[in-house]
Order: C-alpha cells, then structure tokens, then sequence
C-alpha cells in the first residue's frame, strides 16, 4: 500500500524535471506543495500530471472521489468505511471497479514525490505488540519518482486522486512484509506513455507490470515519528535513517 509520501522539491524544480506548468491562476503561482511526510489520510493537496492537461502542474487531493461528489465534502464522504480514504486503488480492478474504471482511458496521473514510506513488520514482541519500522523508499540516483494515479475532476470542479498498486515484488515483499504491496512507479521515460490519450487495456496493463525496476530504489528504517499520534511527523529528518536497539536485526540486508 502507499499511504505516506514525500515530496520537498519546489515547484520550479518540478517544473523543470517534468517540462511542465502550473495550471494555476496568476494570483496563485506562489502556491508550494512541500511535504516531509504527506500522510495520505490527511489527504493533502499534492502536485499531479493529469493525462487531460499532460503539459500542466495541477494540484489535487489525495483521495479519489466519484465525480458528482464535492470535494469540499471530502470529510463526510470519507466517513464511510467502504470508501477507505480513497488512497490506493489496486491497479487489478482498474477496469472493473465502478469508480475506477471510469478513470483508466482518459484519466491516468502522474503523482511526482521524493519517497515514500512502507512499514516492515519485524515479527518481534515488544511490549506484548508486534515491532513495526517504517522504512523509506527513495530512487537511489535520489531523482523523483512518478507514483501512477487515476484522478477524478468532483461536482465542485475539482481534482481528486489515487495511486495505484500492485503485488509485492521482492524487495517489497521482504520489507511490506504484511500487506505484500508496492505502488505503481513510471519510469521517467514512459510518463508520455502513460498520460497517452490513446491507451488500449493492454496498454495500460502492460505499462502497470513493467514499471520502474526496484533495482533503481533504495530503502531504509526511519523514526517510529512517522506514525505517532502525538508527534507532527512533517518534519525534514523525518525520512533520516535510524538505527533501533529493540530489535536485533540487521536492517542493512534489506
């Protein structure tokens, strides 16, 4: 799953690494999405590439929403449990789900971050509980990475997403030990590919399965910060590496 995401490049960078533009209003141009720790059931607004403005920087709320829904609804519509929050969509029902297939042919995204976090479950008691450790994700190269999304534009004229996600593979099955998930990550040189207008399903499916090569990613533990209900986790070393002396494992192997 990806419910945590990073993202601390300024806009003119983004600008610069996508050849894009805001698509914002004069008056709006000094706008920065700047996240340390954007936790998706915050849902912030966060950058995207939507495929209907391919050349655009538009920002949009993490959290898909049915189109004749309003956005600025988003807290009662959440409320409900069978909507989840609307973060991840599994891209395996991308056409069959009644809200995502919808979105698949002419509204794929782009959702540009640094990282993203993932727990690894250590299998350790501490305290009676499981120890769970967020690890951090990031391009080794330390160059964005492009999470794939499907975005739905609400009643109140207004963008909402989600990043879609696939099964484990096996970097991600050893650290995401419990979900056994990964998002869906587009390779710098297949984003035109993806935001494509004329993608059949089998475009679309095969994009999905060769996305970027976990190779290319690099993974660490960070602070227990990240998921505490009492500390502002939004902070710049929040994606540090730390070590942990509760558990004996060595981390470095992941």
């Amino acid at each position: 799953m990806c419910y945590n995401t990073k993202q601390s490049r300024k806009k003119l960078e983004l600008k610069k690494w996508l050849n894009v533009e805001p698509a914002l209003k004069d008056s709006q141009t000094e706008l920065e999405l700047i996240y340390f720790n954007a936790s998706g059931w915050n849902h912030p607004i966060m950058w995207m590439v939507p495929q209907e403005h391919a050349n655009s920087l538009v920002p949009a709320m993490w959290g898909i929403m049915p189109s004749k829904q309003k956005q600025t609804d988003y807290k009662a519509y959440f409320k409900n449990p069978k909507t989840f929050g609307g973060l991840n969509a599994q891209s395996e029902k991308l056409f069959d789900h009644f809200l995502y297939r919808y979105s698949w042919e002419h509204r794929r995204c782009i959702i540009p971050v640094d990282g993203f976090y993932e727990p690894h479950n250590t299998k350790v008691k501490v305290k009676g509980r499981d120890f769970k450790v967020p690890f951090y994700f990031h391009k080794s190269d330390s160059d964005p990475l492009y999470l794939a999304g499907i975005y739905t534009q609400t009643a109140d004229d207004r963008w909402t997403f989600t990043i879609l996600t696939k099964p484990a593979t096996p970097m991600f099955a050893k650290i995401h030990n419990d979900k056994k998930r990964r998002p869906v990550i587009i390779p710098q040189e297949n984003i035109d590919s993806w935001l494509h207008n004329g993608n059949t399903r089998a475009d679309v499916q095969e994009l999905v399965e060769d996305d970027l090569w976990e190779g290319e990613l690099s993974a660490h533990p960070v602070s227990k910060d990240l998921y505490s209900r009492t500390v502002n986790s939004n902070y710049p070393g929040i994606s540090d590496k730390v070590a942990y002396t509760e558990v004996s494992i060595d981390f470095n192997s992941f």
